[in-house]
């Protein structure tokens, strides 16, 4: 029985009321107000318009004192116990998210507390719930009441309170967010009764695949809850057609272990390499012959393993699928608002469909936030993504020497392990976000100089507790980890820091860090000097788009350098954005060169790095950029912005992630180097083709490199010295097209020079829409059209493609949807380019 929907809601001064009295059934709760659960204070807040938007403008300050109040959520409901005396049935109340510390109440009775926000908590209620009308109760403390006496470490970044608490750290604020210390029940809550026995919990997971059978283990954990009961379970593997594939039966105790042999299995694969295939999987519980319990799961046969040795014995870093070799093509994710329990379903579905759309196959699902809802394991498993998991623990030190605060980490874990290990899309887990590496710096520069408070937990209590839990996918103590250094390029995985925030590497452990916050020692061509196993975060700024910055900033303050514009920004020293654009576009001179300037910079950036990294896949087996999207309308280093309006780099991204990639190594005064990428498991021939076009759309140079690609791999197909492929044109007006007929590459345009040092002439556009159609064919005329960008007032609205260029009389057709199948109003659409 769910208990989801409206409650009401309260706040009181710290012991301004007695809290059995607030509790108590017969307490007249009519003049609180509504909130929604799931959900928080601040969404019932503002949908109640008690306080003001905290996205816009300078808000969230005026919101920061609903952090220092206690908090109740109260609900009636009706409950039925039936013959449950007769039956001796139990009764559990659940809560999959309490914000953080609370105390609940049944029918005024204090049924027990919580102190984490990271897990789910279930309370036996078989004493104290009736039949007929029922209450509960839920007080929250603010955090201050339990922290206020605790140990202040030496390193905790953004905020020194957050290491005793088991709380989204991002809720203190984070370099691309505010603080927003959110409180509520941000999970379901609901009742289940149970007689004889329960399921505890289902394992299952692909143990080997062979020729044409795959072999499934399933292990069940029983819950007995009156003696003398035979216990007995029935396990089917069930195909998309409702067919029994597999099944197995059993007598269980406590724990039993089952074996399926299914014979020609559908395997699942990522969607670049094949189709996802879900089977379900059913196990259904009997009490003396009588069914008590089920569990029903999609279930996908796949092996997925990290392997950190190739064949010739060297360091490797490289997820290996069904026994084929990976190029992890992705992002970092972070929770997808500030305000988790109100995030609708949807917008996990919108975001991971534009990850598809994208070409991207994995999602890191980073340390700061929260183990993920349920819904985004769901949709990476149908969609084909693998997935990434941090443990919730993110740049500090942790308390591992205190008993209470441990039990409480190691009770999360294994909530979090139990919860998630049956998805099919889960790849790796990791114990923590750059502490390892973070605490070196940190003590070699000085900044700390005490224990790694913590590292027990990374290195001794996680890989413990999945020892015992799951067994079948890697685990990683740290990202990132490995080496001489725990960012060294030769062993493990790497964060590229020295692009945008100015990290001077090489370095190796007790090297005291240097930072060169100049155009050379943050500029992206630092990319191309890192030859990283597997690139897990590097990335640089772009302004959101402008419909979510006028959306969010008040009237007059719309432009560029204003004082509501930097306030978007949560990094620190924004010369790093300035220096990065003026060693690329120049120095914007107002708001729209700043949205041009910062999204070209980080679409090319990410280009220039990525196809790097891909050329290299011999040795470099995946690229996660930070990140993927938005908690809040500011300015980051995110593909999509807030409303869910993909910046010009994702555009991008759906090119140079595409699996068939077509690429130019190149510097300026350098040779042409023509590369292919590979990454479907087909041997691809045919010709590819280099074609120069000056900027009036005249071919200035042409030629073909018969091309042999073999599976899953990269070759250079052949140099053309840059003199030759000018043919007398200048450097700065021609633009370099690289493109085959013979598979499905997308084109790739290389421009010989930056952006700054390009001479384009000012061209024009035409454009026909055709709102019946929602399409909009756009045409250059005269010259060379630079960074074409469709803008709509509105948000999550797709383009077929949008921030593309065109070459001289070039024609174009762009489609303009709705993810929810609306009609899109294409009246208020403008058309731009750079050079228009």
């Amino acid at each position: 029985m769910e208990l989801s929907g409206l409650w009401r809601l309260q706040q009181f001064e710290v012991g301004q009321v007695r809290p059995l009295e607030v509790a108590a059934a017969w307490l007249d709760d009519r003049f609180w107000i509504t909130a929604k659960v799931p959900g928080d204070v601040h969404s019932a807040l503002i949908e109640r318009e008690l306080i003001e938007n905290p996205y816009f403008g300078h808000n969230d300050a005026k919101s920061r004192w609903i952090e220092q109040k206690e908090w109740w959520y109260r609900h009636s409901f009706h409950y039925s116990l039936g013959n449950a005396n007769a039956e001796k049935e139990k009764h559990e109340l659940t809560f999959e998210g309490l914000d953080t510390f609370a105390t609940i109440y049944v029918n005024g009775k204090e049924i027990g507390t919580t102190s984490n926000m990271l897990m789910a908590h279930t309370f036996d209620v078989t004493r104290v719930i009736q039949d007929g009308k029922n209450s509960i109760a839920v007080k929250f403390d603010p955090l201050y009441l339990h922290n206020k006496d605790k140990e202040l470490f030496q390193w905790s970044s953004y905020t020194k309170e957050r290491p005793w608490l088991r709380k989204a750290a991002m809720n203190f604020g984070w370099d691309w967010g505010p603080r927003m210390v959110t409180v509520g029940i941000w999970g379901k809550v609901f009742i289940e009764r149970y007689r004889r026995a329960k399921l505890d919990s289902v394992f299952a997971r692909t143990r080997a695949i062979r020729d044409t059978q795959a072999e499934v283990q399933v292990d069940v954990d029983v819950t007995t809850l009156r003696k003398g009961v035979q216990k007995s379970c029935d396990i089917r593997l069930v195909d998309a057609a409702g067919q029994v594939v597999a099944s197995a039966q059993g007598d269980v105790q406590a724990s039993e272990s089952f074996t399926l042999q299914v014979a020609d299995p559908q395997l699942w694969w990522t969607h670049d390499l094949g189709k996802p295939y879900l089977y379900e999987l059913e196990v259904v519980l009997y009490a003396d012959g009588e069914q008590v319990d089920a569990y029903r799961k999609p279930f996908g046969i796949r092996t997925i393993e990290l392997q950190v040795k190739d064949a010739e014995g060297q360091n490797a870093f490289a997820f290996v699928l069904n026994g084929v070799k990976l190029f992890a093509k992705g992002t970092n994710w972070i929770p997808a608002d500030h305000f988790i329990g109100s995030i609708p379903d949807q917008r996990y579905r919108d975001l991971i469909d534009l990850s598809v759309s994208s070409n991207q196959n994995m999602l890191r699902v980073w340390a700061g936030g929260i183990y993920e809802k349920d819904v985004f394991y769901e949709e990476c498993d149908k969609r084909g993504v693998l997935v990434w998991q941090d443990f919730a623990f993110a740049n500090a030190l942790f308390p591992d020497f205190n008993r209470d605060f441990m039990e409480n980490v190691r009770s999360e874990v294994i909530y979090n392990i139990k919860r998630l290990r049956n998805y099919t899309s889960l790849a790796l887990w990791c114990g923590n976000n750059e502490i390892d590496w973070l605490y070196d710096m940190k003590s070699a520069g000085g900044d700390i100089n005490c224990p790694f408070y913590g590292e027990i937990i990374y290195h001794e209590l996680i890989p413990d507790a999945l020892e015992e839990l799951d067994d079948s996918r890697a685990y990683w103590p740290s990202s990132p980890f490995g080496g001489n250094d725990a960012n060294d390029p030769d062993v493990g995985d790497r964060h590229n820091w020295q692009v945008w925030h100015g990290s001077v590497y090489p370095r190796q452990f007790g090297d005291v860090p240097l930072l060169d916050y100049s155009i050379q020692g943050v500029t992206f061509k630092n990319y191309k000097k890192d030859f990283t196993l597997f690139s897990s975060e590097f990335g640089m700024h772009a302004s959101a788009n402008r419909y979510t910055l006028e959306k969010n900033i008040p009237n007059g303050q719309f432009y560029w350098n204003s004082v509501e514009m930097a306030y978007r920004n949560k990094d620190t020293n924004h010369q790093k954005g300035i220096l990065l654009m003026e060693g690329y576009t120049g120095i914007p001179t107002n708001i729209e060169e700043y949205m041009n300037f910062s999204m070209l910079t980080q679409a090319e950036g990410l280009k220039y790095g990525i196809e790097h990294y891909r050329r290299n896949k011999h040795r470099t087996s995946g690229s996660l950029i930070w990140q993927l999207n938005d908690s809040w309308p500011g300015t980051s280093w995110s593909l999509i912005d807030y409303e869910l309006l993909p910046k010009a780099s994702f555009y991008y991204a759906t090119k140079f992630y595409h699996p068939l990639l077509l690429s130019i190594d190149h510097e300026p005064g350098q040779d042409l180097n023509v590369w292919a990428v590979n990454d479907t498991l087909a041997t691809l021939q045919g010709q590819v083709h280099v074609t120069v076009y000056n900027f009036a759309g005249e071919i200035v140079f042409t030629h073909a490199f018969d091309a042999a690609v073999e599976a899953n791999s990269a070759i250079q197909l052949g140099s053309l010295p840059e003199a030759s492929v000018l043919n007398g044109a200048s450097a700065e007006e021609v633009v370099v097209r690289v493109h085959t007929t013979d598979w499905a590459a997308p084109d790739n345009l290389h421009y010989l020079r930056d952006q700054k040092d390009l001479q384009f002439p000012a061209t024009s556009l035409s454009v026909n829409v055709d709102a019946e159609s929602q399409a909009v064919q756009i045409t250059a005329n005269g010259a060379h059209a630079r960074m074409v960008k469709l803008d709509l007032p509105q948000g999550n609205i797709r383009f077929s493609d949008n921030f593309f260029d065109l070459r001289a009389g070039e024609q174009v057709t762009v489609q303009i949807s709705d993810p929810a199948g609306d009609k899109v109003d294409l009246s208020r659409l403008s058309v731009s380019a750079m050079n228009v």
